[in-house]
């Protein structure tokens, strides 16, 4: 087998998802195109620590990586060595990238709703739910049907990030939206079973333990692509999600739109979300669990945004506005 072979077979084995797969990939290529010579390819087991290390620190020196770029090249590399290869590198001490705290842009509860409305109709109830449930752009479009929870007003995210499962409120506002969708699905299901189609991915063996939920409503995502295509992973066709750079491109140019004279991504509404819940005096523990964060500390950073607006630097007056006094 091929070192790629052997990769695959081993971060499918332990459960990566595809995103992780394809970008641990991506960092083993480039630290083998880096120490690429004139003689060929090194295969990794030639290599080591010193090779390890001198990849790391081009990445923070060179081409000035952020320490979260530079700790996921390095994360990509440790599975290689430790979890394919099963040999330990050694240690190695590269320079590191000097880790950076920037503020979330964080929209006004004008500019989300300015926003949204700018968002194209087919894509909208996506943008809605990210700013309404607290959700990643990969969380929402890779809902389900059987994760809406209309009489409970919930919706369970499945598969976040750190493979971890949660609940999140549904906006009480799109409940008949969110109904007749799931009728289109159904709707729409039931003329790709008349095909001959209708099977989804599903996580895991769990197709194994229920052969028959590849074809059910309940595992079908609720935002679907236009058509059918082929998984990735098993080789079979299937009615995937919309794309994610789909939802990404409507949502930075419905901004523009807007007239929001800021770059706005579509992690923005997220970050909108958790904000405003804190200005409505939620506490930072509820917000941490919707939010599906591992620490707190990475929940903190929307307090910082909170406290400058209501009491701190923004609350400073600027002495440009401090009348003129009379010299002498």
């Amino acid at each position: 087998m091929s070192l790629r072979d052997d990769f695959v077979a081993v971060i499918r084995r332990k459960h990566y998802s595809l995103r992780t797969e394809r970008t641990y990939w991506a960092w083993i290529m480039a630290f083998l195109r880096f120490h690429h010579t004139a003689s060929g390819w090194r295969h990794p087991r030639s290599m080591g620590a010193a090779e390890i290390e001198c990849f790391l620190s081009h990445l923070a020196v060179n081409r000035r990586v952020a320490a979260s770029t530079q700790n996921q090249a390095l994360n990509a590399l440790v599975f290689l060595y430790k979890q394919v290869l099963e040999i330990d590198p050694g240690s190695f001490h590269a320079v590191r990238a000097k880790p950076s705290r920037r503020m979330p842009t964080v929209l006004s509860r004008r500019e989300v709703h300015a926003v949204l409305a700018a968002v194209p109709a087919p894509i909208r109830p996506i943008a809605e739910l990210m700013y309404g449930a607290g959700l990643r752009v990969g969380e929402a479009c890779a809902v389900r049907v059987m994760d809406i929870d209309l009489d409970r007003l919930q919706l369970t995210v499945r598969r976040g990030k750190g493979d971890k499962d949660r609940i999140t409120p549904l906006p009480e506002r799109h409940v008949d939206s969110l109904r007749s969708r799931i009728e289109a699905r159904r709707r729409l299901h039931a003329d790709d079973r008349a095909a001959g189609e209708g099977w989804v991915e599903l996580p895991f063996a769990f197709e194994r333990k229920a052969p028959r939920a590849a074809w059910s409503l309940a595992w079908q995502y609720l935002f679907h692509a236009d058509g059918l295509s082929i998984d990735p992973v098993s080789g079979r066709r299937g009615r995937w999600h919309v794309h994610e750079s789909t939802v990404q491109k409507a949502i930075s140019h419905a901004a523009v739109a807007a007239g929001v004279d800021r770059r706005v991504t579509s992690h923005a509404l997220r970050h909108s979300f958790a904000t405003h819940l804190l200005e409505d005096g939620y506490d930072i523990r509820t917000i941490q669990t919707l939010l599906g964060h591992s620490h707190l500390e990475t929940t903190m950073i929307y307090t910082h945004v909170v406290e400058q607006a209501s009491r701190g630097v923004l609350r400073v007056r600027s002495p440009l506005d401090a009348p003129a006094r009379s010299q002498g």
